[in-house]
């Protein structure tokens, strides 16, 4: 009878998510995903609920209210860790002295059929999971997560200007462009994708409020409920379209207002 891997996925982006998702449910049949979580809060609590016995565990570094070794100094993670990562070289050292795996984004198919390999094979193994070292991944995956953009270059005709972080209220998608909008109003198009740009700056200043907006938390003005419970939030300088909440980035959305 072949055996059943139970998997959970920890991505805060959806978009992220889905594909994950849809990659695991293609090309493995014998892995059956049995929870998402999005953030470092719910991931713990999930993990800690004695009904809750992944296997394996595909995770974010960066999450929506912190970085994935926050959860190992939190709470016993017995499964196999495989990290999904932007970062470069630097950073997954970290992954291998602590016996996690790693996959790079974008996940290349071949590479996730390598990862889920040696996961069957350690798991056939019937040896306990050796609990990743949290302080070596704070340390190194810290000071990774520290190094956050500072500026950002934009083409203007044939000039470049240079805009600050500080300077930014917030980032939208729209019409397959990507806008970096200053506090002052101005309205530049980026080079980079909106995901990858939401990727690159300090998670404690900006937060990714749905598919086609990231906000500074500078540029929030107000937050209403709409309808079925949505958040409405309102930023300065008021863009021309209306900013609603993701209703799956909810709560991430209010402990991040409370700096939790």
């Amino acid at each position: 009878m072949k055996r059943i891997y139970n998997v959970l996925i920890v991505e805060d982006e959806i978009p992220a998510q889905t594909n994950l998702r849809r990659l695991i449910e293609k090309h493995f049949d014998d892995l059956r995903i049995v929870g998402t979580q999005s953030s470092v809060v719910g991931t713990v609590a999930w993990l800690r609920d004695p009904a809750n016995r992944p296997d394996i565990v595909f995770m974010d570094v960066q999450l929506s209210d912190g970085m994935c070794f926050d959860i190992f100094a939190q709470t016993p993670v017995q499964a196999k860790v495989v990290v999904t990562t932007a970062y470069d070289n630097y950073a997954l050292r970290a992954f291998r002295i602590n016996s996690v795996d790693y996959l790079l984004k974008p996940i290349a198919p071949d590479e996730l059929q390598a990862a889920v390999e040696r996961c069957r094979k350690a798991l056939a193994s019937e040896e306990p999971a050796p609990s990743p070292d949290a302080d070596m991944l704070r340390e190194i995956l810290g000071h990774a997560g520290r190094d956050y953009k500072k500026r950002f270059a934009v083409r203007l005709g044939d000039k470049i200007t240079v805009v600050n972080t500080e300077q930014v209220a917030y980032f939208y998608a729209e019409d397959k462009y990507t806008y970096l909008v200053t506090v002052e109003g101005r309205k530049l198009i980026l080079d980079a994708s909106l995901d990858a740009v939401s990727e690159q700056v300090d998670p404690r200043q900006f937060f990714r409020l749905s598919r086609n907006c990231t906000v500074a938390i500078g540029a929030i003005a107000g937050i209403s409920k709409h309808l079925s419970n949505r958040l409405k939030v309102a930023i300065e300088p008021k863009p021309d379209f209306d900013v609603f909440v993701s209703r799956s980035r909810t709560a991430d959305f209010m402990n991040w207002l409370e700096d939790k």
